[in-house]
């Protein structure tokens, strides 16, 4: 357990020694990225099966949207990398399938899970908006936990500055930075890898655990239709990526030019985020919001009951025939 490297808090006036690995197993080094990845994952998924109980969702039905969800966004994870990175995986396709050598894109999982989501729901029968809302919830948890593997990998780091709070120096940070010269220069970018750098992994963290609390908050009490939730996740996690992307020395970027991936992404997902909530809204007010969005049990919870039988069972109650 020799891989340490120091890192300095310049703004805070202090430093300490940084572990990169947890412990040795069987000969082989257990890292902490890995530890924080798992333990995120965990947590959304110990979350989303308390929220899939509340909700009287199938739990059959849930544990098919977790394995396809699973599957699929470690896929598209590394193939989102890969594919803004082929001008390297081209000469290296061996090393295409060793993701444990670093490698994934975090909109690259988030639409491999959507998409294993869609089929887990089809095949389980489970409400698809519903579920992108609990989804949504749990893509929070293990963001906002999960970028701190970046930090014990010294990763994932903005440009130089003197003035944030968090700014941060290591000489692993000083290192890549040396390493990346030619990409950065050519990109644009000044830096010094002397100087410290934006916590960027700080800023998303601190960011989605935020949303997190603030959305559940609606999920709970002020829920307006099936989807909303995932509209705002949407929305705010997307201007939320928009401006820390800006300010990191690592971004994916569309071929030779000076467009990052990830930045343009977020630019579309607000777009036509905020469109699809105003026009939901909209509706909602007017009445001719499609059913299937409609919250449709007395207390204004979620279920994946046929909305007609929902009624049939409210207009029971009120009419004091219900057995």
């Amino acid at each position: 357990m020799s891989d340490y490297t120091r890192v300095y808090f310049e703004g805070l006036g202090i430093d300490f020694d940084l572990p990169a690995v947890a412990f040795t197993i069987f000969g082989h080094d257990i890292h902490w990225y890995g530890i924080i990845i798992a333990f995120g994952f965990s947590l959304a998924v110990l979350y989303g099966g308390r929220m899939a109980y509340k909700w009287k969702m199938s739990l059959d039905g849930m544990t098919d949207v977790l394995i396809w969800g699973t599957i699929l966004g470690i896929i598209c994870a590394r193939a989102y990398y890969v594919i803004f990175e082929w001008g390297y995986y081209k000469e290296h396709l061996n090393e295409i399938v060793q993701i444990w050598n670093g490698g994934i894109a975090i909109y690259g999982g988030i639409i491999g899970a959507i998409i294993g989501a869609v089929i887990g729901c089809k095949i389980g029968k489970i409400n698809i908006p519903n579920l992108f809302d609990l989804g949504a919830l749990g893509l929070l948890i293990g963001q906002g936990i999960g970028r701190w593997g970046n930090f014990f990998n010294q990763e994932a780091f903005g440009t130089n500055t003197t003035t944030a709070l968090f700014r941060m120096w290591s000489q692993k940070i000083a290192q890549t930075l040396e390493y990346s010269a030619d990409t950065l220069t050519a990109k644009g970018i000044e830096f010094d890898p002397n100087l410290p750098v934006h916590p960027t992994f700080l800023y998303e963290s601190v960011w989605c655990l935020a949303l997190f609390f603030v959305l559940n908050y609606i999920v709970q009490k002020k829920r307006k239709f099936k989807g909303e939730v995932f509209l705002l996740y949407g929305i705010f996690y997307g201007l939320e990526r928009a401006v820390v992307e800006g300010l990191r020395t690592d971004s994916l970027y569309i071929g030779d030019t000076t467009l990052r991936v990830s930045q343009l992404l977020s630019i579309i997902i607000v777009f036509v985020f905020t469109v699809a909530f105003v026009v939901c809204c909209v509706k909602l007010k007017k009445g001719t919001l499609y059913k299937a969005l409609m919250l449709d049990t007395p207390d204004g919870q979620a279920t994946d009951m046929p909305i007609d039988n929902t009624i049939d069972k409210k207009e029971e109650i009120e009419n004091g025939t219900d057995n």
